[in-house]
């Protein structure tokens, strides 16, 4: 009996200087000072494997087709917002003319009421439709311009890999380190911008069939 007293008391101390411990070394590293994180270059040295890789932020900041869909978006999202403004004051308008008009004993009947009031819900629901639809339009656009980002991204790398045969082309990613001299970026840049000035006339020409 003696010995499971004495046994619990050793556990029990055991635990107290623990968490004394614990909460000193809290208070320690609460008191530090903050440390400043440094920012270590990597260094370029001669790359001894058939891998190389790219920054895709890169790409779709100075591809001069996302650029051409960039501004499309702008004018499409100018045009929505422009018809949601558009919809919303003229529905404001009704609905606004309908209660000053029920104010001041405008209507001669219910049924005159009823007749603006569902004239106003049609238009509500018009507008929803007409909007719901831009949308639509916009989404599906997106999608459009997401699939010709890729293949046309997917068709220069394979025909750029014809003459280099690199094992893999991959992208980079903030936190992972890759030497330097592996970076291709600026030659997928310069080769899908010469691609697209290539393809545009021809692009052009369909569109305007």
């Amino acid at each position: 009996m003696k010995k499971t007293a004495i046994s619990a008391l050793s556990v029990a101390m055991l635990a107290l200087a623990t968490a004394c411990s614990e909460k000193q070394a809290a208070t320690d590293a609460s008191e530090a000072p903050a440390k400043k994180a440094v920012k270590v270059e990597s260094e370029s040295f001669e790359p001894s494997t058939n891998i190389r890789y790219y920054n895709m932020d890169s790409v779709m900041a100075n591809y001069e087709l996302v650029k051409t869909f960039n501004e499309a978006n702008l004018r499409t999202m100018t045009e929505l917002q422009n018809a949601q403004r558009s919809r919303e004051g003229e529905l404001n308008r009704l609905a606004s003319s309908i209660q000053q008009k029920m104010q001041n004993n405008g209507y001669l009947s219910e049924a005159s009421y009823n007749a603006d009031m569902a004239e106003l819900n049609k238009k509500q629901q018009a507008a929803q439709n007409y909007l719901g639809s831009l949308q639509a339009r916009a989404q599906e656009e997106a999608l459009r311009q997401q699939e010709e980002f890729i293949d046309s991204l997917n068709n220069f790398l394979a025909e750029y890999n014809k003459t280099r045969h690199y094992d893999a082309i991959i992208l980079y990613a903030p936190g992972e380190l890759f030497n330097p001299a592996l970076d291709i970026t600026g030659d997928i840049i310069e080769g899908l911008n010469a691609q697209y000035k290539k393809a545009a006339p021809a692009k052009d020409e369909a569109a305007k069939k």
